[in-house]
């Protein structure tokens, strides 16, 4: 019902076709406020309605002329609840949207290469470091005034959104933005007080050279993971990950904190997760659980000073109840 436009700006989205169920989509439009990042995402979006005439102050355009500016493919008109009802039974599966022979397209989609072999992130990540503060992205060369910041940390790009950087800003934490293919040694020359593991998409076990970026920071600086950043931290310790099912999608997924013992409702996007039995003899321990089927949803490192998530705690639109995580960690950065 909302969120449409975080996600269609949501790199972790990269490569997917995204069905939707609510019935009507785009009935507040498209506004100039809500970008996860500057460029479309999904490969495709199906809904069974798109709402041709928004009512919201803040619209400045439909979710239609979004679609055509930036060239995305979209279906409606079809029992998207049926889709999703397939989906859930057979997993995950390889789609493709088109107007020509359906039997040429089957075999175009049956030949090509699949999601599973790409390596989205270093499509998605930045060309080059930007930094973000209270005004927002800017360049480097403006960016030096440390005086109104509690910390500074750094990002590793792997698909961020700008919902993360947002949240560090009102905590009074500028970033220092950095693509997927930074060195550890590049990292560490920013001299930031910790580092941040963004989401993204794909397969994690395919991101070699992140891990030895992170294996090389380990003990360095604390390290926040969120998402594919779980995932990331969990193979630079030596543990694995496995394709789930049907992935973890949507705003109403209930995670336990084993520290606390609280239960949040998570925002969460991923196909993968973090193999538990991979972590035994590890410097990880398994923090939090997944409620509906017990999977990882957070690890930690005491030795090393690293944690992470698989959800998203910026949540963008919501629900908020797992911001705190972003508090624990700009407090980590202060106890150095």
């Amino acid at each position: 019902m909302t969120g449409y436009q975080e996600i269609l700006t949501d790199p972790s989205y990269a490569g997917q076709i995204v069905l939707l169920t609510y019935p009507l989509i785009g009935n507040y439009g498209i506004n100039d406020d809500d970008f996860e990042s500057e460029r479309i995402r999904p490969t495709g979006l199906i809904v069974r309605e798109a709402c041709e005439v928004p009512s919201n102050w803040r619209a400045t355009k439909s979710l239609d002329q979004l679609m055509k500016e930036r060239n995305l493919v979209g279906l409606q008109g079809i029992d998207t609840r049926a889709l999703a009802k397939a989906i859930r039974s057979a997993g995950v599966t390889m789609g493709i949207i088109t107007t020509g022979d359906p039997e040429e397209a089957l075999h175009k989609l049956q030949t090509s290469q699949r999601y599973d072999d790409t390596d989205f992130v270093y499509s998605v990540t930045t060309r080059a470091p930007y930094g973000w503060g209270h005004q927002g992205k800017e360049n480097l060369s403006s960016f030096e005034d440390t005086g109104k910041y509690k910390h500074q940390i750094a990002v590793i790009d792997c698909g961020l959104k700008y919902s993360i950087l947002k949240r560090f800003a009102a905590l009074g934490v500028r970033s220092i933005v950095l693509p997927a293919t930074v060195t550890a040694e590049e990292v560490l020359a920013w001299n930031p007080d910790g580092v941040l593991l963004s989401p993204g998409p794909g397969d994690p076990a395919r991101l070699g050279k992140v891990v030895e970026t992170v294996q090389g920071l380990l003990g360095q600086k604390p390290i926040f993971g969120i998402c594919l950043g779980n995932q990331i931290l969990c193979h630079a310790m030596g543990g694995h990950t496995y394709k789930l099912k049907f992935g973890h999608r949507g705003s109403n997924h209930p995670v336990k904190d084993l520290l606390d013992g609280t239960v949040t409702i998570t925002s969460q996007n991923h196909g993968y997760a973090v193999d538990p039995d991979s972590l035994s003899g590890s410097e990880l321990e398994i923090t939090q659980l997944n409620l509906n089927d017990g999977t990882v949803e957070g690890i930690r490192s005491q030795k090393y000073r690293a944690s992470s998530i698989q959800y998203h705690p910026e949540a963008a639109p919501g629900p908020w109840d797992s911001r705190k995580y972003f508090v624990q960690f700009v407090e980590q950065l202060g106890a150095q």
